[in-house]
């Protein structure tokens, strides 16, 4: 777990270090323990390094192989790079150093692309083949590992983050319209090649891209989610299914227990994480830490779980840690929490993960976390509405875009406006080969899309924001591949997830299963009540503030009456708003 930069020249000229040492060091919280830099001809590679896999300054990076012709950066962890290494001995490969990042270049030399399939984790990595003279970067399936990439005529740069990408100078510092209306339409959600910046691209997830010297880039998506069971699964029941998760993710969470010594789980109180809890005892571990955060109670709602996560903490007789935080603290809290975001992000467990992981990052380095299992086994409540619908799209569309295309229009200045983007991109999704029933097209969108630039994004960001590694074991390979080929009706039974709940019950309490849904809920920023909304009509309202996005006679009516404008997942379409100027303002944009 780190954070990599780098820069590639076309023109024939020297890479520019100074630049990607300014990229290089804003990316210091992602890697607090160590830093390097490489530069020869046309490349130029920086690091910052998170101490975990192997604490020897052997595994440092750049990682350098002279005789292999090869360097690299690498952002993630590898989890079956134990099982690579050895496969790879046995071609004749010697390693110095012990850890993850060896096995990658390695294995590159080995396999090449062909390597990507092999890997069981989550990475983002730039391996430059010096007699080639090409870089090769590439990143996980479901994108956990964030890239950024800024391209011009000369150069190509990238970088974990999106702040840290524009330290290097040479970025026009636009909105791009169309990320804009995916922003307001598709619940803040911008899919990948496009950022909320004109001139930054982020690498799909499941992607490689070869760029040579020249500037000429080959580009191919490596995995792709598959659904339907599979030969003579055909025939399976709830019990095969059931006994085929729990295996799975017994498999999932030992595995991500690889060079963790103090291990944490962030525990709402939920399934979920209950489940990871449970899995990790079950496992073996002992010293088991766990950590949950409420807030203050707003708008009739209450800001915490913590009878849940307690009840998991005693059963399981973890060491736990709770932490309350008052509405002054959000408020105080929010402008850092924005400022680490690569992305403007509108989902309230943005603050809770950030001021979460400020406390956990003092007790370990690793903790595992929840996120995935909803989108994967179809934990939300919209999967009902679209399942077996004559129109998908239209059931998707209905269930979760914050705003139909016409309010949308009224919400932009005329200069921003631009055709449905965000349902177009929908409805192509949804055309694609691979998912016939309705419901598993909104399941694969899901897991392959908004999976990818929300929830996983969020955690990424706010937990690299303390360096603090957060191992997702929902989102294993061979868990997300199970879960598509699960019949939707072991999934959608009992308010959803049914196949997973039902392999929770080996594990966990069913006090904890048969609960209504909760989330992480953050209940002042919701509501938008007292010093909160106070807090928000300046920001919106500051001249200094006005970039002419959006439509003073909009803001006005969502401003007079923020309680009655709420989205269909129930979220502030003024918070929205206010979001966007909050992250563009903490950018400096």
């Amino acid at each position: 777990m780190c954070g990599i930069a780098g820069e590639l020249r076309f023109d024939r000229r020297p890479a520019d270090l100074a630049a990607v040492e300014r990229i290089t060091h804003h990316l210091a919280p992602r890697g607090p323990d160590a830093h390097g830099f490489h530069s020869q001809g046309p490349i130029a590679l920086g690091h910052r390094r998170l101490k975990i896999m192997d604490l020897a300054e052997a595994s440092g990076q750049p990682m350098i192989d002279s005789d292999l012709g090869l360097s690299m950066v690498f952002n993630g962890a590898i989890y079956n790079y134990p099982e690579l290494r050895a496969e790879l001995e046995t071609l004749g490969y010697r390693f110095f150093s012990g850890g993850d990042t060896e096995v990658l270049l390695k294995g590159y030399h080995a396999w090449g692309e062909k390597l990507l399939p092999k890997l069981n984790g989550m990475f983002a990595f730039a391996v430059w083949e010096r007699d080639k003279q090409s870089l090769f970067i590439a990143r996980d399936r479901l994108g956990v590992k964030p890239l950024y990439l800024s391209r011009t005529g000369e150069r190509l740069r990238f970088a974990s983050s999106l702040p840290a990408l524009l330290q290097g100078g040479d970025i026009a510092k636009t909105l791009d319209a169309v990320a804009l209306n995916h922003y307001l339409n598709f619940h803040a959600v911008v899919p990948a090649p496009r950022t909320i910046l004109a001139g930054v691209e982020k690498l799909p997830p499941a992607t490689w891209m070869r760029i040579d010297a020249d500037g000429k880039i080959e580009q191919k998506t490596w995995w792709t989610l598959q659904f339907g069971p599979q030969g003579d699964e055909a025939g399976y029941g709830l019990e095969e299914w059931r006994d085929q998760v729990l295996d799975t993710m017994r498999e999932a969470v030992a595995i991500r227990q690889r060079a963790a010594v103090d291990v944490g789980v962030l525990l709402s109180g939920g399934v979920d994480s209950s489940m990871l809890v449970g899995l990790l005892r079950e496992a073996g571990v002992e010293n088991l830490l766990t950590f949950s955060i409420g807030f203050q109670d707003a708008g009739g709602e209450r800001g915490d779980e913590f009878q849940y996560s307690d009840l998991i903490a005693q059963r399981f007789a973890t060491r736990h840690h709770q932490l309350r935080i008052g509405e002054h603290e959000i408020l105080d809290q929010l402008p850092q929490a924005f400022r680490a975001m690569s992305e403007p992000m509108v989902s309230h467990d943005c603050i809770a993960f950030y001021l979460l992981s400020r406390e956990v990052a003092k007790h370990c380095k690793v903790v595992q976390s929840g996120q995935g299992a909803d989108e994967l086994f179809a934990g939300y409540h919209w999967y009902p509405q679209v399942d077996g619908a004559d129109d998908a799209f239209a059931a998707y569309r209905a269930a979760f875009f914050d705003r139909e295309h016409d309010e949308y229009a009224a919400c932009v200045q005329p200069a921003w406006l631009t055709g449905d983007m965000a349902g177009d991109f929908v409805r192509e999704h949804f055309a694609m080969p691979g998912a016939s029933a309705a419901v598993d097209k909104a399941l694969r969108l899901d897991s392959t899309v908004m999976l990818v630039d929300d929830p996983v994004k969020r955690v990424d960001n706010m937990t690299m924001a303390w360096g603090l590694e957060a191992r997702t074991p929902f989102l294993d390979y061979r868990v997300a591949e199970l879960s598509a080929r699960i019949p939707a009706q072991f999934k959608l039974p009992d308010g959803g997830k049914y196949v997973l709940k039902e392999a929770a019950r080996k594990v966990i309490p069913s006090e904890v299963i048969d609960r209504p849904k909760g989330y992480f809920p953050v209940p002042g920023l919701k509501h938008l009540e007292g010093a909160t909304l106070g807090w928000v009509r300046d920001l919106l309202l500051d001249p200094s503030q006005d970039r002419g996005l959006f439509n003073p006679t909009m803001l006005d009516q969502l401003l007079t009456n923020p309680q009655s404008q709420l989205t269909p997942l129930r979220g502030s379409k003024l918070w929205q708003l206010a979001a966007l100027n909050l992250w563009l303002s903490e950018q400096g944009l």
